[in-house]
């Protein structure tokens, strides 16, 4: 099992959940409409149960449905998914250390349940990792805290989603919630300079590109921020302070 009993018995397990306990309704309103969104663009609910099961990454599961309704060739569904998830690689590269110690199957787990804001909550919560073993299992404590939370929350909801789809007026402005918790957490990401400009030229590219066909307009917002900030960082003097723990 994932969770050990020396995680849920750990005093810092229950300083994760209260910790992620005030996202969980973002969290759930966002799993809710993406359940909603799956049914109502043709998949079956068994397809969406499994996508929400196997995938659960509700950007890349948002931006793949249009993909899928217009029958886009797979490279471009895989493309856009990977596109939208590559912040997951800086995220996998920074808890490299916090986790290095874990077994394999374990590390895989926390690479399937560690989300965006699991991800901020841990890493402001522990700035570095452990040294001693008393502290790496207070900090795996507190990532399965706050895991069980976003996953939980996350699950309930988009099942709920999925099940109650075809009786959920879209008038109730669900999709809406869900912006507004992808506005939560990019503003929790924005904490230097350099991430402002890569969300600003990503906003305003995909704006300018909206006319692409299969949402390509999001695989280029990502493409020019990314190649942008990757300069400016090479400016001599440019480089933006570090992010304060």
């Amino acid at each position: 099992m994932f969770l050990r009993a020396a995680h849920y018995r750990h005093p810092d397990f229950a300083l994760g959940v209260k910790g992620m306990w005030p996202q969980a309704p973002g969290i759930a309103a966002w799993g809710l409409m993406t359940g909603v969104a799956m049914v109502k663009s043709g998949m079956s609910v068994f397809e969406s149960v499994l996508m929400t099961l196997l995938v659960f990454a509700g950007s890349s599961q948002l931006a793949a449905i249009p993909l899928l309704v217009a029958n886009a060739p797979a490279w471009v569904i895989l493309a856009t998914g990977f596109c939208v998830n590559l912040r997951f690689v800086v995220f996998s590269l920074h808890l490299r250390p916090y986790l290095m110690h874990l077994p394999r199957w374990e590390r895989l787990m926390h690479g399937y349940l560690t989300a965006d804001l699991t991800y901020v909550l841990f890493t402001r919560h522990y700035p570095q990792p452990a040294s001693t073993p008393e502290q790496q299992l207070a900090q795996t404590a507190y990532l399965a805290g706050n895991c069980v939370v976003n996953w939980g929350s996350w699950m309930v909801s988009s099942l709920i989603g999925v099940v109650l789809a075809n009786f959920i007026p879209t008038q109730w402005g669900l999709g809406f919630a869900g912006i507004l918790c992808l506005i939560g957490i990019l503003c929790s990401l924005g904490s230097t300079r350099l991430r402002g400009v890569a969300a600003a030229v990503a906003g305003v590219a995909a704006v300018v590109a909206y006319a692409l066909p299969l949402k390509l307009n999001i695989v280029v917002a990502i493409a020019v921020a990314v190649l942008l900030c990757l300069g400016l960082e090479r400016l001599p003097g440019q480089r933006p302070p570090a992010p304060s723990h």
